[in-house]
């Protein structure tokens, strides 16, 4: 017999057990190539449109009058309100704000279930400052095959120059960016002199050496990682497309197979794709449009673009990279009847008609809004003072905003206790008694220390609900808060 232990010096050795696949994969540099096409174009006339809004608007002008800011739009946090144009929006009014969000979020939707990632593609931050950035790499260094032999060379004089001048020229913009959005919250030509006399104060310096390392990192160093990694719109934007919805899509029933093609050659028993790999190359995210849908894929119609010159030049139908919808590839691939496509669906009517439901709020909202708010504050300690008549006597802290450019003359009342006599302190008041007439300096916010007196036989047992009113003397405009008068128990 053999003893366990020989059997186990005869069984034959175990493979090694593999090595578990590394948690952090080095990035593989991309390496984009320059394209001219349609969709090339469409993409610098929005980079124009939009970084030629983004840095001038804040240096537009708007004549609101004296005492007023002169810079048409501006987020003016130190008076907390918001100036766009000749609308003012006050802190209170932040729904608006939230309103906007809402409107952008659904607008959001609604493109995409149309077009798929057209904003991540054109209109993304990421997107136009990558594309910027990109435009001075190659302006410096060169395009494709001269950047990455240039990083392959040794460090030379030549080298250095040409990396130093491009990361100054990435600097320039990215202050120009941090600096531009600065701006929007500060009054622009006074504080760029301040900027560069060092006299505009810490938080204008720290928010713009901010916004300045994150455009130079994001634009100039991380690129596509922002789009792959950081980004969380393409991991939950697949819930906004469906089958009728536009997108970039290589048409592989018709490019396959694909192989190299020498002039002359037949296209009987292959595709059109010729397997010169310039979609990849003009990739901003470096993938292959030709192994389908992916979620580094950004929408932006570069590989139509480089697709259409390849079959051009070799004489083959254009459209083998394309804009169109799943629908009507399968159809295709299928030889089924053709399926034209339908914006026009219960998807994009659901976020159209939210859309149209939250703009008419905002718009009734903004219609209706006063000239005039009134808040009132009760003062709690002492819930009551009685006076040496008997009297009973509460006090409120009335805060009248006035909206307008000009002074206000507001009328105030209270409702609910017929017997009660007004009292001010240190206020800009005309008359006594049941009414008086506040004044209230143009866009402002007017404080006022009121007593409420009630005779003793009058007054209540307990809190009891009493309205204040003011009322605009010129307009007839009017502004009521709910408050209670307390009284001794009994």
């Amino acid at each position: 017999m053999v003893s366990p232990a020989r059997k186990a010096d005869m069984a034959p050795p175990r493979p090694p057990t593999p090595e578990p696949p590394p948690l952090y994969a080095p990035r593989t540099r991309v390496y984009p190539r320059a394209i001219a096409g349609k969709w090339r174009q469409i993409k610098w006339a929005t980079l124009v449109l939009l970084l030629g809004l983004y840095y001038a608007v804040p240096w537009l002008r708007w004549d609101r009058g004296p005492g007023a800011p002169s810079q048409a739009i501006l987020i003016d946090l130190d008076h907390r309100r918001g100036w766009f144009f000749d609308v003012v929006i006050w802190p209170q009014e932040i729904y608006f704000v939230t309103g906007f969000l809402i409107l952008g979020a659904f607008g959001l939707f609604f493109a995409s279930s149309l077009f798929g990632r057209v904003w991540c593609g054109f209109t993304c931050p990421q997107t136009v400052w990558t594309d910027l950035f990109m435009w001075v790499e190659r302006l410096i260094e060169g395009d494709r095959n001269e950047r990455m032999r240039l990083d392959r060379q040794p460090l030379s004089a030549a080298k250095a120059a040409r990396k130093t001048l491009k990361h100054t020229a990435w600097l320039a913009i990215a202050a120009a960016t941090g600096g531009a959005w600065v701006f929007y919250f500060v009054d622009a030509p006074t504080t760029l002199v301040k900027i560069f006399r060092g006299e505009a104060s810490m938080e204008v310096y720290v928010f713009a050496g901010l916004f300045t390392a994150t455009t130079y990192v994001l634009a100039g160093w991380a690129r596509e990682q922002v789009c792959t990694y950081m980004c969380p719109w393409p991991r939950f934007q697949a819930a906004m497309l469906d089958e009728q919805s536009l997108i970039v899509t290589y048409q592989k029933w018709r490019g396959e197979k694909r192989g190299k093609h020498k002039a002359g050659d037949s296209w009987a028993g292959r595709g059109d794709c010729i397997d010169c790999n310039l979609c990849v190359a003009v990739c901003p995210t470096g993938i292959d449009i030709r192994d389908g849908q992916q979620i580094e894929c950004i929408g932006c119609g570069l590989c139509i673009d480089a697709c259409t010159q390849t079959m051009d030049k070799v004489g083959r139908p254009t459209g083998l990279i394309r804009w169109d919808t799943l629908a009507a590839q399968q159809a295709k691939e299928t030889g089924a009847a053709a399926v034209p496509w339908r914006p026009v669906r219960a998807r994009t009517l659901l976020y159209a008609a939210l859309l149209s439901v939250v703009a008419a709020v905002m718009l009734v909202v903004f219609a209706l809004r006063a000239d005039t708010e009134l808040t009132v504050q009760r003062d709690r300690n002492p819930n009551f003072v009685r006076l040496s008549n008997g009297d009973i006597r509460n006090s409120y802290a009335v805060k009248v905003l006035n909206k307008r450019r000009t002074p206000q003359h507001v009328r105030l009342e209270i409702d609910g206790l017929p017997s009660a006599q007004l009292g001010f302190v240190g206020a800009d008041v005309d008359g006594s008694g049941a009414t008086a007439t506040l004044s209230v300096q143009p866009d402002t916010v007017g404080t006022f220390r009121v007593f409420v007196t009630v005779p003793a036989s009058a007054a209540p047992a307990g809190a009891k609900p009493i309205t204040f009113t003011v009322r605009d003397e010129a307009s007839g405009g009017r502004a009521s808060h709910d408050a209670v008068f307390v009284g001794p128990g009994r």
